[in-house]
């Protein structure tokens, strides 16, 4: 099942456009952003990572979209945009909620609230294909807060960052590649392992960002990947993920695009 992505909005105009090309009913998430924003550089990981965690319907249900505040004056203005990244969900011509700020849990929780995801299942077993790559460096503006040169001000931005990474989705897969490209045996298994139990995940490639890669080994005391972390916590590795499964059917059920029958 194909599931969404995050479309970039190139002009005001172009935004009018996809708007009123969509269904009254579809859910419209709308994220401002800009580049020299640090904390958007996270946020662009987790709208994706979310994305990816619902099927694409036709008509389309929901539609991610990604906005420069800067380049579209008009459209930032208009949903009164003064920081970034900034939020807007909307049906229609109607504005459900809106969040600024990078909590991975807030936007989440917000945009489950409204798409009435949940735990209903009605979302994909694998995300698409998706590329992440390390940011480049970025010049301080004083409009977004960057780390400090110090080593401990860099780990405390790195530690802040994966916080908020672990909770892009409520079940979250570390892995060495991605679910349809593995580049280790163990992640392999891990991608059959959920999608033979129909589990709706995110992903994120540990092997496009080395930051995250190393980081993440401290952040979880787990020194080997795949991690799998559910809720924001993490449950371990390949084993760990066999064990509850054969101690507990049901594990992991509540995230499943259907609920696995038993077996007669």
């Amino acid at each position: 099942m194909a599931t969404s992505t995050v479309h970039t909005i190139p002009s005001d105009s172009a935004f009018d456009t996809h708007l009123s090309s969509l269904p009254p009913t579809t859910l419209t998430i709308l994220y401002f952003h800009a580049p020299w924003a640090e904390p958007c550089k996270q946020m662009s990981t987790i709208i994706s990572t979310l994305a990816s965690t619902y099927p694409a319907t036709s008509p389309p249900s929901m539609s991610f979209l990604s906005l420069d505040a800067e380049d579209l004056s008009d459209v930032s203005e208009r949903y009164n945009v003064t920081q970034v990244p900034h939020i807007v969900l909307q049906r229609g011509p109607d504005v459900l909620d809106a969040l600024s700020g990078g909590d991975a849990t807030r936007v989440r929780s917000l945009i489950e609230k409204h798409a009435g995801a949940g735990t209903s299942g009605n979302g994909s077993a694998l995300p698409p294909l998706q590329s992440v790559t390390r940011p480049a460096p970025t010049a301080d503006t004083g409009d977004a807060p960057l780390p400090a040169g110090g080593a401990a001000e860099q780990k405390e931005a790195l530690h802040q960052r994966l916080a908020e990474l672990v909770k892009a989705a409520p079940v979250m897969l570390f892995m060495k590649g991605t679910p349809s490209a593995p580049q280790c045996g163990f992640s392999r298994q891990t991608v059959a392992m959920l999608r033979e139990k129909g589990i709706r995940y995110g992903f994120f490639n540990i092997l496009a960002d080395d930051d995250v890669r190393q980081g993440l080994k401290e952040f979880s005391e787990w020194p080997t990947f795949p991690q799998v972390y559910v809720g924001g916590e993490l449950v371990g590795g390949l084993d760990i993920l066999k064990e509850e499964f054969e101690n507990d059917p049901d594990f992991l059920a509540d995230y499943a695009v259907s609920r696995p029958t038993a077996a007669a």
